[in-house]
């Protein structure tokens, strides 16, 4: 098996569960040493438990990507423990419910989703691009969403996700000629954690997926781990500043299948 990420040191942010916990996992068996960056203590260290088990290498950081010591030392204790810092999958986030309406969302709703999905991105790369600066470069991958490119969803969640893209195209054109890759992945109907739950609760939603997804079926959550590690290898090492959506072709269908 090619390991395509071989002693390469990576951060990834809410990787306590779902796609951030699916990619961490693939970053392990593909060679990384990695480090789980999550608020969620017990979730993250079975993680890391599921990754050193297998062999590979590991180690978890308490960290709320909305508070800046906190990132601070996610990055310091990257460095301290690896030497060096090579990946970043800036994952953690706040979902925001299709159903949510414009004028009902509050002050403090907008900038606690503000604060995780848009700041915190801000502020990991901010902090992370120096670190990589001294190792000779890196790639940087950033979370944003399939409604990051419509014009669908809560407020405050659809122009934090539009924000993903445009800070991800700003990094990606300043640094672009010092060694630093930076691109975004769109996910689409991804099957995590909290869409399971939204399933339960209407299970109705599940069974017009078909009218919603032209392939038919949510996402797994190891299409995006493949994605994101794609473009950290150096089979992406011409690609900078680019969204991959992996959304199963929602985005280029115009209206939902009515047969």
């Amino acid at each position: 098996m090619s390991r395509r990420l071989e002693n390469r040191v990576a951060i990834i942010t809410g990787a306590s569960s779902g796609m951030g916990k699916t990619t961490a996992i693939q970053f392990a068996r593909e060679g990384a040493k990695v480090v789980i960056a999550a608020r969620r203590e017990e979730e993250s260290l079975e993680v890391v438990n599921e990754i050193t088990n297998n062999g590979g290498n590991a180690i978890y950081v308490q960290t709320d990507v909305a508070k800046w010591a906190d990132v601070e030392n996610m990055v310091n204790t990257t460095l301290s423990e690896y030497g060096r810092l090579d990946c970043a999958f800036n994952n953690a986030g706040l979902s925001g419910r299709l159903t949510e309406g414009w004028l009902t969302i509050t002050e403090e709703q907008w900038d606690q989703t503000a604060d995780v999905n848009l700041k915190g991105v801000w502020m990991c790369m901010r902090l992370q691009i120096p670190a990589m600066l001294e190792s000779g470069g890196g790639v940087i991958v950033n979370n944003s969403s399939l409604l990051g490119m419509r014009g669908a969803g809560s407020a405050p969640y659809a122009a934090t996700k539009h924000g993903v893209i445009g800070l991800t195209r700003s990094a990606a054109v300043t640094f672009g000629d010092q060694n630093i890759r930076v691109n975004t992945v769109a996910p689409g109907f991804i099957l995590t954690p909290i869409m399971e739950a939204r399933i339960k609760e209407n299970p109705a939603w599940a069974d017009n997926a078909d009218k919603l997804i032209p392939m038919g079926d949510l996402g797994a959550t190891e299409t995006i781990a493949e994605a994101v590690t794609w473009l950290c290898s150096d089979e992406s090492s011409y690609i900078t500043g680019q969204t991959l959506t992996v959304d199963g072709g929602v985005l280029a269908q115009m209206t939902p299948k009515m047969t």
